[in-house]
Parts: structure tokens; sequence; C-alpha cells
């Protein structure tokens, strides 16, 4: 016993020294709350995207002794304001750092708003088993009891964790470890906005530590067949909200221009209101690929339930939400127009 203290004493005076190297981490800041200012610390207007990365570093010391920590701001942007080619420079970018750059993880700062959809794509199109976690806030960070702070810590040292190898990319807020594949946001202004809705979170963050209870099932990162390398631009996909005497003219306003697809926030197991359906029909004769997706939180839109998927051609989203299966059809059509096999990724991702 007393052995083994030995060498943890040797080992804490060895990383303090740094004899043994910390993790290198790289910080990409792309705006969002974590970097907003407001005009009072009790208010909830804010400004997103203000504060520049090496402000948000300063603010977390505490980090220093969980890793070898740098910045760069990719760009400033409130999340509503996220779109394909941030995506698309984002992905380059974190490949270059974690295989050419030698960087040990990779840590996103992101708003809220659409942070399920970036690390969803992520999860799909980094080529790398390293570390990468996502984090933002939901209080500015003039705030009082601003949450970004105790979020970015908690994303380094998710980060920083051996444990976190292999998991794929990872969404860390209020010390929780949500996969990006299950990651949605619930709560408008709640701290505890995040959830695994159908699998619960997958591990949390405690004294600087990661802990996990499960390992993905699905496909990501270095398993995924998605490659963003020489893509400029990804394929138009839109998505149509379902509801009581639905209007097909959004639906038809995506056909009109020519849209490359098109996902439906269906009612219930993603069924569509009879106008509406028959655009999708005459969508998919014209090459149009349409995924069903539901309006609902939980639970899966079944395949071939009340829609007869087989017969017209539709593909359905099974476990992933309307915003999340448009991500998932974009990366598809990089590679096909086959809807049959476009059903096959959303069984695998």
């Amino acid at each position: 016993m007393k052995t083994w203290r030995n060498v943890l004493l040797l080992l804490a005076v060895l990383v303090s020294v740094n004899i043994v190297a910390k993790p290198k981490i790289r910080i990409i800041a792309t705006g969002g709350t974590i970097a907003g200012v407001s005009a009072s610390s009790t208010s909830s207007a804010y400004t997103a995207g203000q504060v520049g990365v090496q402000t948000l570093i300063d603010a977390v010391p505490q980090m220093l002794y969980l890793a070898d920590i740098s910045g760069e701001q990719l760009v400033n942007i409130g999340s509503q304001d996220m779109n394909d080619q941030v995506w698309l420079k984002l992905s380059k970018r974190i490949n270059e750092l974690l295989n050419k750059e030698g960087y040990d993880g990779v840590v996103i700062t992101h708003g809220t708003d659409t942070m399920e959809e970036t690390a969803y794509f992520l999860n799909l199109t980094v080529k790398s088993n390293k570390p990468v976690i996502l984090v933002g806030s939901m209080r500015s960070s003039t705030a009082i009891s601003a949450d970004g702070p105790g979020n970015l810590y908690a994303g380094v040292a998710a980060a920083a964790s051996p444990n976190t190898k292999g998991r794929g990319v990872l969404c860390c807020m209020n010390n929780r470890l949500i996969y990006a594949k299950d990651v949605i946001k619930v709560h408008t202004t709640d701290v505890a906005t995040f959830e695994a809705a159908n699998a619960g979170p997958v591990g949390y963050v405690y004294n600087g530590e990661a802990h996990y209870f499960t390992k993905p099932e699905a496909l990501h990162t270095t398993q995924s067949e998605f490659d963003v390398t020489n893509l400029e631009k990804l394929p138009q996909v839109g998505i149509v909200y379902g509801y009581a005497n639905c209007s097909p003219l959004p639906f038809q306003a995506f056909v009109d221009a020519k849209f490359d697809g098109v996902v439906l926030a269906g009612v219930g197991d993603g069924n569509f209101y009879h106008e509406v359906f028959d655009v999708a029909v005459k969508a998919r004769q014209k090459g149009i690929n349409v995924v069903r997706s539901s309006r609902c939180p939980t639970g899966p839109t079944c395949l071939n339930g009340e829609v007869d998927d087989e017969k017209y051609e539709f593909v359905a989203a099974l476990d992933q939400n309307p915003q999340k299966a448009r991500v998932l059809l974009m990366l598809a059509l990089t590679k096909t127009r086959d809807w049959k096999q476009i059903q096959e990724y959303f069984k695998k991702y």
C-alpha cells in the first residue's frame, strides 16, 4: 500500500514540474452564449458571440492543471447562425489538429441552439478516435452564476481523460456527458437543458475526472464512411413541420427550389397530412429524397409503420429527430441518392 502511495506522489510531483507531459488540448471557439455579454448581470437579454477565446481561457485558470491549453477563434456567432460552411471548416480543422498537429483532444465552445446538430455532424465527419467535446452555456459570461466557466472546465477534463478516447463526439453541459447521436436541447433557458431523451446521459465529470457508464453503439468518427475533406458545400436539405390541417406550400417550395432532400417533422410516427403526402410522393418521382421523422421528442419513426415506406420509397428516420435526420441525409447524399442505401445509413448511424 505504501509503495503505491509513493508512486502516486512521484507522479504528482513529475506532473507539477512538467516532466510528465499533460494532454495537449486545443479549444476552438465559435461564439454562442458562453461568449455572450449582457447589459445587466440579472437580465436574460444578451448579445451572443462577443468574448474572444483567450478571455474564455483566462477565466478558467484551473484548466491549466488538467492540460496544456491553447485556443483559436474559428468564428464568433450565435449558434442560430450556424451554417454548412462553418461545419465544413470546423470538421476539417479538427482533423488537422488531431491527425497532423499532435493535439490529444479538442474542446469546442458553441451556442446551445444548434449544438446538437454540430455535434452530430462532427460525429460523422471527424476522422480520429481522440476526444472531441462540445461545451456551451445557458447564461451569458456576465450573468450572475454564469455556467460557462464550469462547463468549459468540465469539457477540458473530459477531453484530457484517457477514458474518453474512442467514444466519438460528446456534449458536456451541467457536468453531464452525452453522446452526439443522442443529445437534444429540451428547455429554452434552464442550465440543465441538454438530455438524451431516449438513452440518458452516458457519464459525468466530477472533481476534474470523466466517468462513463456505457460505450456508443452506433458507428461514428473513424468508423464513419462520410468524408468532407474535399467538399466545399453540402447538398441542400430542408425540414417541413407537420401539424393539423398542414399546408403543402412549404414542402412544395423546397421541391420548386430543387432541393436535394426534404425531412418531414411529421406528427406521431412520422405521419403526413394528406395534401403534404401528395407533394412528398411527387417529390420522390422527381428524385428528391424524403425522410420521415417526427415532431415528438422521444421514440422512433418506424420503418413501414403506418406509412408504407417501401411502396413510396421514403426513408424512415428511426431514432433521429428532424434536425439530426437532416444532417445525416445531407451527408448521405454526398455518397448516393439511392433511398435504400440511405435507409441503411439511418440504421447504422
